[in-house]
């Protein structure tokens, strides 16, 4: 009686793609992150220019608020838009300036 025995099933923390016989396809390099110090400058790049507007166009409406409604109200709409729509543009100009500026050297 011959056992034959079959793979085994890849567990919850092992990747399927580690279980795999077949290769893996070739892929570029992943760019480096940037530094600290960089992601900073850049979050405030896009968060002063958000508040500063959100701040004029606001003020009309919330003249009577108290302070920290008036900013409840304009940190709701400045955080998720610096999140989800500027910061991933500006670090997708900071990646295209930092390759650029390798391909150089």
């Amino acid at each position: 009686m011959d056992t034959v025995s079959t793979p085994a099933a890849p567990s919850a923390g092992q990747p399927a793609s580690l279980c795999s016989s077949q290769p893996l396809p070739a892929s570029l390099p992943a760019p480096a992150a940037p530094s600290i110090h960089v992601r900073a400058a850049i979050t405030w790049l896009a968060i002063f220019p958000l508040v500063a507007i959100g701040m004029m166009a606001t003020a009309p409406l919330m003249d009577g608020w108290h302070p920290i409604f008036r900013a409840m109200g304009l940190t709701m709409v400045v955080v998720p838009t610096a999140v989800y729509v500027v910061l991933p543009r500006l670090f997708a100009a900071h990646g295209f300036l930092a390759a650029r500026r390798g391909n150089r050297r």
